[in-house]
């Protein structure tokens, strides 16, 4: 810009085509490379941002509610590998040909916002986490400095403060991360360091031989974080559980005399609230208990079950949570927060979490800064760059407040007994166990099984159906449900219901979709 007050100033949006054209003798090279101006064509990208733009929210957010759309338009690998193009070359393409690409991915897609979508433990479109995903994927910020992030590191402390209230801790400490499986991660390897912080700087030599427990129906990641932290798989304990999924104290106290008693070191306990298959809460205050008499860290992983402390009908569910050292719980899940939206907390208020994973980069988290660096939070994480996931949360939360959503749990849960009463009026139609979360797990027998014994037979022909229906439902489009064996049960169905989106008729479309597709087996 020039500085002459006596020259013209164009408009204010107007650009000075004087100033865009970089003059011939100033022009400068270096190894062949032109550096005067930009190289990218900004007028271009704003229109293939605006058409993209545009093109989404007309396949994706308004068709996000419409039951006549298929919820995947199925192909195999090999078939969808020749309809998608791709190659990468080594010169661009065309702005209408990569929009025809998007179009595709969009196509192909599984649209996990369909109100017939109930594959996993996410689910639904929240508009409000949306927009924040689309402002945070514009900004591009990474969480780790005050001076990088100085909003989104503000919003990450106020949801985690609230989310602490909720646990029911007085004070705490947390982080975001990517997933509850890292949370869990976390958890392992901050319950290490406080029981012998020497690991920190001298490793794994001259350690006593580690040892934890936790359910039987834990969540997978308990086995990889052993793995991925050195402390072994051989070293999970695994407690074992009622005929309703629940962790038993004595049993786990007994396995912690056993431990001690063959020589070993034990020093976490990881409780499950919400098991990923039944939907199961293990008893955390007779839990508590036993962690209190031998000085063991208290892991809850509440990735799924957490967000149900956000119902005054249903936090019961996690009576004596706020005794936990730490939780997992994922925003994301039944609180629709976007993938992904993931809590790690912690009851400890003396920067543990710092202590455990400081690094102290001097290129990052300098202590002659000009403001408060007790602000630069990233020096407390794992990660280096890290999203700000918490502004999803937050977003919704503001948009909703907490009645809001306590009211999706509330609905979520609502819809789950209707399901129940509906498969214990149908023929064909059997529970497993009455479930006390929003996973509905059951069977469905096929008309030429209904006569026969419940012998090993019986059984054999029962756990084909369900991988059959799925094989169909799939390839029609009509709905997506996850089915899988569990503990000497042959496989059945697991029907989560989530989003907001899904109605009572969505209920009776699924059990008449299953007969449907499963009468002719």
């Amino acid at each position: 810009m020039s500085c002459h007050p006596d020259r013209e100033r164009p408009l204010d949006g107007d650009i000075d085509p004087q100033e865009m054209v970089p003059s011939r003798k100033n022009t400068v090279f270096v190894d062949g490379v032109i550096l005067n101006g930009p190289t990218t064509d900004a007028k271009a990208g704003e229109k293939f941002v605006e058409e993209a733009c545009r093109l989404i929210m007309e396949e994706v957010v308004l068709k996000a509610t419409d039951i006549n759309e298929k919820v995947c338009e199925w192909r195999p690998p090999e078939q969808l590998k020749q309809l998608l193009d791709l190659e990468l070359r080594d010169t661009g393409e065309p702005h209408h040909r990569l929009l025809e690409l998007c179009q595709d991915v969009i196509r192909y897609s599984v649209k996990t916002n369909h109100p017939r979508f109930f594959n996993q433990l996410y689910a639904g479109l929240d508009y409000y986490s949306l927009v924040a995903r689309f402002m945070t994927e514009a900004l591009n910020p990474s969480v780790y400095t005050y001076e990088v992030s100085p909003v989104f590191l503000l919003v990450e402390e106020a949801v985690l403060k609230k989310m602490i209230e909720f646990i029911g801790w007085k004070e705490g400490d947390g982080i975001f991360n990517p997933g509850g499986s890292v949370s869990n991660m976390y958890a392992m390897n901050l319950a290490r360091y406080k029981y012998c912080p020497d690991i920190k700087e001298k490793g794994l030599s001259g350690l006593p031989r580690l040892i934890f427990f936790t359910s039987a129906e834990c969540h997978y990641s308990m086995k990889k974080a052993a793995s991925f932290l050195g402390i072994g798989t051989e070293n999970v304990c695994f407690v074992e559980t009622d005929g309703r999924g629940k962790m038993i104290p004595e049993e786990l106290e007994r396995q912690v005399w056993q431990a001690k008693k063959e020589g070993a070191a034990p020093f976490l306990v990881c409780a499950t609230s919400g098991t990923t298959v039944l939907g199961a809460f293990d008893p955390l205050d007779e839990i508590a208990d036993v962690c209190e008499r031998h000085g063991l860290w208290l892991h809850v992983d509440a990735s799924w079950g957490g967000s149900a402390l956000m119902s005054r009908k249903h936090r019961k569910l996690l009576h004596g949570i706020h005794r936990a050292d730490s939780v997992a719980w994922n925003p994301h899940k039944m609180l629709m927060a976007g993938i992904q939206c993931c809590a790690f907390l912690v009851k400890d208020k003396s920067d543990l979490l710092k202590k455990c994973y400081s690094a102290k980069a001097s290129y990052l988290f300098q202590q002659d800064k000009f403001y408060d660096v007790s602000y630069d939070t990233g020096d407390k994480s794992i990660q280096c760059s890290r999203r700000p996931d918490a502004f999803k949360f937050w977003m919704t939360w503001k948009a909703l407040g907490t009645l809001g959503l306590e009211e999706k749990v509330n609905r979520a849960l609502a819809l789950s007994r209707y399901l129940v009463e509906e498969i214990k009026k149908r023929e064909g139609f059997k529970l497993l166990m009455e479930p006390e979360y929003a996973n509905v797990c059951f069977w469905y027998i096929p008309p030429s099984l209904r006569e026969m014994e419940e012998g090993p037979e019986f059984w054999a022909k029962l756990h084909l159906v369900a991988p059959a229906i799925k094989e169909r439902m799939m390839k029609k489009g009509s709905l997506m449900l996850g089915y899988q064996p569990h503990r000497g049960k042959v496989n059945f169905f697991r029907q989560v219901l989530i989003s907001p989106q899904v109605r009572r008729e969505d209920m009776d479309f699924l059990l008449d979709e299953i007969d449907l597709l499963g009468r002719d087996m």
